[in-house]
């Protein structure tokens, strides 16, 4: 069959789903990891015709589209800071905005690139957020812990294939104390979004990606961010920074938690779509 007829089905098949530019950005990926066929293939190459066997991936992927799985999820792959992760339904995949806090900590931290930093991420996840420091900070000691031992497993080899060393803690935020190590840099992307906003996710989101890394009670919304801030005010060095992504609705309520916890300096930001989306304090 001609790859452009492929290109076709998966317009017409993905249509009542997704928009257009998403449906052809699914192709776009589908033929770059299987094929290793770049995205202006058809410009050059409009009568490119595959083999039955070369058929089969781009089938199978579309027919769990059609079900809105996560093309990261179909693929097993996602890239994050120029970073390839490895990802699977253990894990959240990583956001854009998540992108942002971490340039904001790169950018706070160009002054310090020589030093050797204690630095920990709490819900890591993939690991995205640890190993893209520790790639760019090679000198920094980066802890990164999670309750999940399915999500500390994928950031295990997310390290390992992208050559960085991390310390991986199995611990419950909501239970731990300490782990008796003074940090320079405390950063979380929690769980953050409430039941009451679950019916307005994507339903590749609700019906694919893990509740454990996504949701809160309604009457707990900020649990998650309470008990690291006390964590962080034991756990923290003297001028220590603590960063969050936190719930576009909650940017009110999370500089006011900040502030009685004694964080001085606290900075609310924004991101590319002008929701409040990150937030940092400095241990007093």
């Amino acid at each position: 069959m001609l790859l452009r007829e492929i290109k076709n089905i998966y317009e017409i098949e993905l249509k009542e789903v997704y928009p257009i530019t998403e449906i052809q950005s699914f192709f776009y990926l589908a033929i770059d990891f299987y094929l290793q066929l770049p995205r202006f293939v058809l410009a050059t190459e409009p009568n490119l015709t595959l083999t039955k066997e070369e058929e089969q991936p781009l089938f199978n992927t579309l027919s769990r589209l059609k079900l809105q799985e996560p093309i990261q999820y179909i693929l097993g792959t996602t890239n994050f800071m120029n970073l390839d992760f490895t990802v699977d339904s253990n894990v959240l995949i990583p956001r854009p905005e998540t992108e942002e806090l971490v340039c904001w900590i790169l950018e706070d931290l160009k002054s310090k690139k020589e030093q050797k930093l204690k630095i920990l991420d709490i819900g890591t996840g993939t690991g995205c957020i640890a190993i893209s420091i520790a790639k760019n900070f090679p000198e920094a000691e980066v802890y990164a812990l999670d309750v999940s031992m399915g999500a500390l497993q994928i950031a295990k080899k997310n390290a390992a294939c992208n050559n960085v060393a991390i310390n991986f803690i199995e611990e419950d935020i909501l239970q731990l104390q300490s782990i008796n190590v003074d940090f320079d840099i405390i950063v979380s992307n929690p769980p953050y979004v409430r039941e009451l906003e679950k019916e307005q996710m994507a339903e590749n989101v609700k019906n694919h990606e893990p509740d454990l890394a996504l949701y809160v009670p309604d009457n707990k919304a900020l649990m998650f961010y309470e008990a690291i801030s006390v964590f962080a005010k034991e756990n923290l060095k003297l001028g220590g920074f603590l960063y969050f992504e936190i719930n576009q609705y909650l940017g009110k309520e999370m500089k006011v938690l900040l502030e009685d916890n004694n964080f001085l300096e606290i900075e609310l930001r924004k991101d590319m779509f002008g929701n409040d989306r990150m937030i940092k304090g400095i241990k007093e």
